[in-house]
């Protein structure tokens, strides 16, 4: 599995209408089939930048689910953000492979 990892600092003037639009952001993209969930965090660590801070994790199946999403979907899908927020937004982008997992049994 990867995670494909998109950390985002937003403005806070235009902060509320971002949270909005990525809610309704993350299904466009889950609706690509190249991810199997997501999952959107704030940033809670303090930063030196201004604004709010958030994180989207997208779980790929495969490296080439996530290669296929590079070469079909990520510009035209990069570009609606950028278009629309332009220079009130700072983003960054990780991929991260899954190597083991473990989760509390709770009885």
């Amino acid at each position: 599995m990867i995670i494909y990892n998109v950390t985002i600092n937003i403005e806070e003037s235009i902060h509320e209408e971002w949270l909005s639009w990525i809610k309704n952001h993350i299904p466009v993209v889950l609706a690509t089939g190249k991810f199997t969930e997501a999952r959107l965090t704030k940033v809670l660590v303090e930063e030196d930048m201004e604004g709010v801070t958030y994180a989207i994790q997208y779980r790929a199946k495969s490296r080439e689910d996530l290669d296929n999403y590079y070469k079909f979907d990520a510009d035209k899908l990069k570009k609606e953000g950028l278009v629309k927020f332009a220079d009130k937004m700072l983003a960054f982008r990780t991929e991260l492979e899954i190597i083991d997992e473990y989760f509390v049994t709770i009885n």
